[in-house]
């Protein structure tokens, strides 16, 4: 069976201690729930989530929809925003998990990536080289999600055009972004095997559109 990996990179930064991380966590679980009720999903998603701040960590392999288990979230007091290193990790994951495909087996379908930060990359020069990196691993659809009043999007609109903002870090908010997520994700499902990137589905009123 042919894979649909999706990874899934949170800013974790000291900013997002108390309710924000929380409703993170609502919003995952949300998630993660809704797929497992798709069977086209739960046939093919495997999930992998990445964890920013001053360190950076995957804190899930890519893991099954049927066999995941959510990790626990935790935040440091303080500390930077390592988004480029974020980003390279990424890269080295995608290089290490998805399967490539040859002569004689299919590989996976092209993974899809969903970035959510509340600020902006501290390391801004490795995130700039880290651009074109994360460009070649030919993502079916690239989604970045700023999230509150002190997110910049500019930094977000040179990784992709899919750049999305929530103005609240309240478990609304993100349970309709994560609700969203996982419908695209199903869009991305019933597209597989065609070579044009993913037509998201429009998103919900919480979520903004930025041009």
């Amino acid at each position: 069976m042919r894979r649909l990996p999706v990874y899934l990179l949170i800013d974790t930064s000291g900013s997002m201690r108390g309710e924000p991380i929380e409703s993170v966590k609502v919003g995952l679980e949300a998630l993660v729930s809704s797929l497992r009720q798709d069977p086209f999903a739960l046939e093919s998603v495997c999930l992998s989530i990445i964890t920013f701040d001053s360190g950076v960590k995957q804190i899930l392999p890519l893991t099954p929809l049927d066999e995941l288990q959510l990790p626990e979230i935790t935040i440091p007091d303080s500390g930077a925003t390592f988004t480029g290193k974020a980003l390279e990790m990424l890269c080295q994951k995608v290089d290490n998990e998805v399967k490539k495909g040859t002569t004689e087996q299919k590989g996976d379908w092209r993974p899809l990536l969903f970035l959510m930060t509340d600020g902006k990359p501290s390391d801004n020069q490795l995130y700039n080289q880290m651009l074109p990196e994360v460009k070649k691993r030919a993502f079916a659809s690239i989604v970045a999600c700023a999230a509150g009043m002190k997110a910049q999007t500019e930094p977000l609109k040179r990784l992709t055009d899919n750049v999305y903002s929530l103005d609240t870090l309240d478990s609304t908010s993100f349970k309709k972004f994560f609700k969203w997520v996982s419908d695209s994700i199903g869009v991305g499902n019933k597209s597989m095997g065609a070579t044009d990137d993913i037509e998201l589905p429009p998103p919900p009123p919480e979520v903004n559109i930025l041009t």
